[in-house]
């Protein structure tokens, strides 16, 4: 699932999950240029305790009203569906990427990116690419038209290897490719295996560095030097760009999470995490979220067991969120900073999913959204509970957060809208309840696909593909008429 200005999903906030579609958030930037060498200083950031909120704008651009509206009949029907792309024996491939305009559905594919009728789905345009791609961006441009991807230079054969070098952004509403670059460390490529976008910034990174781009024009804006022991693990985007920055040898390494001039780089503030945390993921950049598995204690292999709520503007901690795997459902992916999913980050508050829970009876309760502060770092209570079946927050409309309710052996899922004062749910769209539809939509599992809702529409779709898949669907779409 993705934001995307949002996206996740759509013209709102989303990241995402899994988790994407028009901007509502207007970024001020500070402008600058040049090239920029990341260097990790100061002491280990003391916790601020004074309660104080963030100087930086919260996400969504000040939107107190959400603009999804329930429709007089929230029943849903089958707007189309995607057939599964064909693979040879023994083939798998990446699908990353789905993206949702104004006018457009897009979604990646082996070695191409389809836009298509957002009621209809009939192709609008096919951009081609040499190869599979490896990685999407959640986030789209500022603008809300344009997303990045990488990709591979060729397909690959059994005899050669192709690594994921090249970086390239999409125009949504065309398919026009508008750029293709690669980055090199010294000789040698880049490979990367993540990508995103903050503001009109494309910033790739991988194992062995990262690199910021132009959305518009493909110009290379800078890029951390790699000749010493520290490097970009990982970006992420949306309201603000944040580094993940590794310093160090493999034995003792040290995570620094940064603040960056998108135009430039320029650190504008950092947090170092305590020594000894190999991995850490952006749950968002503003407010400023980290997550990490501290002491590989999550519990459950998630990769999360502790969030860090951070002050973007000056660095300091604001406080330490205890979420160890066996009772949060929240992860986060290792190779890719912008990747947690089943969590929700906006404004002074943090909503993330809990894991299923058995009660003294023996019964177990279904997925829950908890609400948190995230400067005191405490519970809010607030907590949604969609009753028999497992709630699984989306994104940010306005001030209410937008959640996918799962289906079951014999009801459909559902979009529901989350009051952010009263925690009241408002269903938005109700899936159909037959046995066909049902078995497509049980192969889209949130935190394995990604799922996007905007204007009465649910676009649900495999991240992952391969020939034994050749039965399913690649993605469906719903809408509910309105």
């Amino acid at each position: 699932m993705q934001p995307q200005a949002e996206p996740a999903g759509d013209n709102g906030l989303m990241a995402q999950i899994m988790i994407v579609a028009s901007a509502l958030v207007a970024i001020a930037l500070i402008i600058g240029g040049g090239v920029w060498y990341s260097n990790s200083k100061g002491e280990e950031n003391e916790a601020k305790g004074d309660g104080k909120a963030s100087a930086s704008p919260s996400p969504g651009g000040g939107v107190a009203e959400g603009v999804e509206k329930a429709p007089a009949d929230p029943k849903s029907k089958v707007l189309f569906q995607l057939p599964m792309p064909k693979l040879a024996k023994g083939e798998s491939e990446n699908t990353d990427g789905s993206w949702i305009t104004d006018k457009v559905y897009a979604k990646s594919g082996i070695a191409e990116v389809n836009g298509y009728d957002l009621d209809k789905g009939g192709k609008l345009w096919t951009a081609k690419l040499p190869g599979p791609v490896c990685a999407a961006s959640r986030w789209l441009s500022a603008d809300g038209t344009k997303a990045a991807i990488v990709f591979k230079p060729a397909m690959p054969t059994k005899q050669t290897y192709q690594q994921c070098s090249q970086v390239g952004a999409l125009d949504l509403n065309t398919g026009k490719l508008l750029w293709t670059k690669t980055a090199g460390a010294g000789d040698y490529a880049l490979s990367f295996d993540a990508v995103t976008i903050s503001a009109s910034t494309v910033a790739a990174s991988g194992t062995s560095g990262g690199a910021a781009f132009d959305v518009t024009t493909g110009k290379l804006l800078w890029q951390p030097k790699t000749a010493d022991t520290c490097t970009d693990r990982g970006y992420g985007g949306g309201p603000k760009l944040v580094a993940v920055r590794k310093c160090g040898g493999y034995d003792n390494p040290t995570l620094s999470v940064q603040t960056l001039d998108p135009l430039s780089g320029k650190v504008l503030s950092e947090y170092k995490l305590a020594p000894g945390i190999e991995y850490a993921s952006i749950v968002s950049t503003d407010p400023l979220v980290v997550g990490a598995d501290v002491g590989d204690s999550a519990g459950d292999g998630s990769s999360l067991s502790d969030l860090f709520s951070i002050d973007g503007a000056t660095g300091q901690l604001r406080a330490r969120i205890s979420v160890p795997g066996d009772d949060y459902g929240a992860e986060c992916e290792i190779s890719e900073a912008d990747g947690c999913q089943g969590i929700v980050a906006w404004g002074d508050r943090l909503y993330i999913q809990t894991e299923d829970s058995v009660g003294s009876g023996g019964q177990s309760s279904s997925k829950q959204i908890v609400a948190f502060d995230v400067v005191t770092g405490k519970q809010t209570g607030q907590r949604a509970d969609g009753g028999e079946f497992d709630l699984y927050p989306l994104r940010m409309d306005g001030r209410n957060l937008l959640a996918y309710k799962s289906a079951s052996y014999d009801h459909g899922g559902q979009v529901v809208s989350i009051d952010g004062t009263t925690f009241k749910q408002t269903t938005l769209l109700r899936n159909p309840d037959t046995k066909t539809v049902l078995d497509v939509e049980g192969q889209m599992s949130p935190g394995f696909a990604e799922i996007l809702y905007a204007k009465g529409r649910l676009f649900m779709s495999q991240t992952y593909v391969s020939d034994s898949d050749a039965d399913e669907q690649l993605a469906i779409a719903y809408g509910t008429g309105s």
